[in-house]
């Protein structure tokens, strides 16, 4: 456990905000500045809590003790269950704030061991209404109906597009919610030829061409998953699951899709930082779109101000919405909450965590972070996710959070199932590239290995033959020549 008095010199912008702000929290009933308090507050270090949010709290609550439980502790070589732990450490520290990813606030919201903060956020009129849309829905979704976190930061992906190329193609620019199929189809309006280094390309998608990961990206955005983890099921040959499978390989077989993998040799010869900034496509003007996050801004701006290749830099460029599935073009599961935090249940000083969890995300901690190099993503708050040349920043919020998660209880699956099941899917559908089998039939070959992979664990039952000459055991190998034959 490492304690910390918060006692240090302001920074300049904490300086600001306690002049613009000065009377932030003084007509709240619960825990004011000047009375003495303790917070115990779980977080991966020491200095990166510091950084990221207690300084700027310190100020203006400087009679607020605050000490820091790492994370770092948590785990040791003797420790084999990350379950067992993670509720070992809360056990044994006691924080009164917690750190949590999704999965695990769901766990311990159901076991309820953390407070609920609805209360709390009615009796002191909590803003709501510059939160991202779906936030405090998702929240509740995971909590059972219920809010017992909240998180002042989230991750977004959204989808850029090179208005000059379009313009050149004469083609008509993207829009939010676009299906995948549409964004495809879009894509594969720009040209396919030409040399591999010089030519255009319709959508960026991933690194390699693993025509799994693809059609896995398609499928989850309409909330379909090859295995139902949980009963140790496989589902990947679901006429949902091969319209996806379908789709993927009819779109790398178009040519209108670029791969990272594509340049992979180049990366391994002497090169330049320019080298490195032309040689993405989207940054030198060769393709139409691209699917990143607010870094992938940063990354644009950069290069755009290097002397170098500045003038090789693309710059009429702006933002949609990242492609959604059809049953659920309202939501992306490309927007996540990393860092939530919530209130123990049994924490004796609930007000002041609570003061902590209002003020991070309060509009006034927003406008000072969101103006700082190293913030933990985007903020809460709308309104300080904006662009002052007007390209359409909305587009990280303008899609509802998604609960879905394809790889949801994969703890309970066997240790080695992701490893084997991924080598069947490659040897599998590389067949289907080369055209030695359809996708119908490399999905009912995987559906019986991955089953028979996903009960690798458990007992192997034994049915006693009728005769000595009878026989009920089928081997995995018989169960996929009977799939080739039929």
């Amino acid at each position: 456990m490492m304690k910390v008095w918060s006692k240090f010199a302001i920074p300049f912008a904490a300086f600001a905000l306690i002049l613009s702000s000065c009377s932030f929290g003084g007509n709240d009933e619960g825990q004011g500045k000047d009375e003495a308090a303790v917070l115990k507050v779980m977080y991966y270090d020491e200095g990166a809590f510091f950084q990221d949010y207690g300084m700027v709290f310190s100020a203006l609550y400087p009679n607020v003790e605050i000490e820091v439980v790492s994370t770092q502790s948590m785990y040791t070589s003797e420790q084999k269950d990350p379950d067992a732990a993670y509720d070992k450490f809360i056990e044994e520290k006691q924080p009164d704030l917690l750190l949590l990813d999704p999965e695990k606030f769901k766990k311990l919201a159901q076991d309820g061991k953390l407070y609920e903060l609805d209360a709390a956020m009615e009796k002191e009129k909590y803003d709501t209404e510059g939160l991202i849309p779906g936030m405090l829905d998702y929240l509740r979704e995971l909590g059972g109906g219920q809010l017992f976190g909240i998180s002042p930061s989230f991750y977004s992906q959204v989808m850029f597009y090179n208005k000059d190329l379009f313009d050149q193609y004469k083609i008509a620019y993207p829009t939010d919610r676009m299906s995948w199929n549409e964004v495809i189809q879009l894509a594969r309006q720009f040209p396919t030829d030409g040399d591999r280094k010089e030519r255009v390309y319709g959508l960026k998608m991933g690194y390699t061409e693993d025509l799994f990961e693809l059609a896995s990206t398609l499928a989850s955005a309409d909330g379909i998953s090859f295995v139902n983890a949980s009963k140790k099921e496989m589902t990947i040959n679901t006429d949902s699951w091969k319209n996806a499978a379908q789709a993927a390989l009819d779109a790398i077989g178009s040519n209108a899709l670029y791969f990272e993998s594509m340049d992979n040799e180049e990366s391994n010869t002497s090169q330049t930082y320019e080298d490195y900034l032309l040689r993405d496509p989207f940054l030198s003007g060769r393709l139409a779109l691209a699917i990143g996050d607010s870094h992938y801004i940063n990354q644009i701006k950069q290069a755009s101000e290097n002397e170098q290749v500045k003038d090789k830099i693309v710059k009429n460029w702006d933002l949609v919405t990242v492609p959604v599935g059809q049953q659920n073009p309202d939501q992306s599961n490309m927007i996540s909450f990393q860092n939530l935090f919530a209130i123990r249940a049994e924490s004796p000083n609930k007000e002041t965590a609570w003061e902590f969890l209002r003020y991070i995300t309060s509009d006034e901690y927003a406008r000072v972070k969101s103006k700082s190099n190293n913030y933990n993503g985007l903020p809460v708050r709308t309104k300080y996710i904006s662009d002052t040349e007007g390209r359409n920043y909305a587009a990280f919020y303008n899609l509802k959070p998604s609960s879905f998660n394809s790889y949801r209880d994969f703890e309970k699956l066997p240790e080695t199932f992701w490893g084997d099941f991924r080598a069947a899917t490659q040897q599998e559908f590389q067949k289907v590239k080369d055209d030695k089998q359809t996708v119908n039939e490399a999905l009912d070959i995987l559906q019986v290995k991955g089953q028979e992979m996903l009960l690798k664990e458990a007992p192997v039952m034994k049915v006693e033959p009728a005769t000595k000459e009878a026989t009920t055991e089928v081997t995995i190998e018989e169960q996929v020549d009977s799939i080739i034959v039929e």
